[in-house]
């Protein structure tokens, strides 16, 4: 897997060269997205925005999601980071989204989702994509895996468009 930032560097380029804004739906993560995003000199061209929302309060208010949903499906879904990814779209002035909601560990495992449990959502193109994976390694080592699978699953959505 590349380096988050140089993959962050060919989000940009492909985003610029479409003329995109991206936006960004971090929960597990923590702005680690959003930092390697803004690592790149002149992303302020194609990166808009990026939120937050670590409490299922805050993916309620920050970007709309139903508590009744976060409820039915738990924070940590593929359902859960469709709707983040597009909230992200709807709160802001951005073509392209990604999200990310998960486990990092080391607690906080329940059954059916063990840490390193970790559900993304890309939107490009009008169409939401999910996927959930797992990773292993420590809390440090899963949120960097997930910061560059993240962006290397964007670049190959947008190679798509």
């Amino acid at each position: 897997m590349q380096n988050a930032i140089e993959l962050a560097a060919q989000v940009g380029e492909e985003l610029k060269s479409r003329r995109l804004l991206l936006a960004v739906a971090e929960s597990c993560t923590g702005g680690g997205v959003c930092q390697a995003l803004t690592e790149i000199a002149g992303s302020s061209e194609w990166f808009d925005c990026g939120f937050v929302s670590y409490s299922n309060s805050s993916k309620s208010e920050l970007l709309n999601i139903p508590a009744a949903l976060i409820a039915q499906h738990g924070a940590v879904s593929e359902e859960i980071a469709a709707a983040m990814s597009e909230g992200a779209i709807a709160n802001s002035e951005a073509h392209v989204a990604l999200s990310t909601t998960g486990i990092a560990g080391p607690s906080g495992a329940v059954p059916g989702k063990p840490v390193g449990t970790i559900c993304f959502g890309w939107t490009v193109g009008g169409m939401t994509h999910t996927e959930r994976k797992i990773f292993s390694g420590d809390r440090h080592s899963v949120r960097e895996q997930t910061v560059a699978y993240a962006l290397e699953k964007l670049l190959r959505y947008l190679a798509e468009i």
